[in-house]
């Protein structure tokens, strides 16, 4: 007897080898998309459990819907495409800039 494992994947066709790969692969994904969902829900949850205080907080938030829109179909016309990335480079800006992440003294 040995105590080498045994490779049945060897022992299969190249295309039950494959699609044995593409149901792994998929269960992979449809696990990774289900915690993707999951941090979603959480970070929407903590987004609208209380309303923004600051500027940096409301910046935030818009970001996140911006993101979430260019996602869509009705987002991807050019001149929109164009509009939400002039748009969220101007709201990293706005959160970069240290007169607004410094406390106020």
């Amino acid at each position: 007897m040995t105590d080498e494992p045994v490779e049945l994947d060897s022992h299969r066709g190249m295309n039950a080898q494959r699609h044995t790969v593409v149901r792994r692969r998929l269960q992979e994904v449809k696990a990774d998309q289900a915690a993707i969902r999951i941090r979603q829900d959480d970070l929407e949850m903590h987004l609208h459990a209380s309303p923004a205080t600051t500027l940096l907080e409301i910046a935030a938030k818009a970001k996140y819907l911006l993101q979430l829109f260019a996602s869509t179909a009705e987002a991807k016309h050019p001149r929109r495409q164009d509009l939400i990335a002039s748009s969220l480079k101007e709201i990293d800006a706005l959160l970069n800039d240290p007169k607004l992440t410094q406390p106020q003294t």
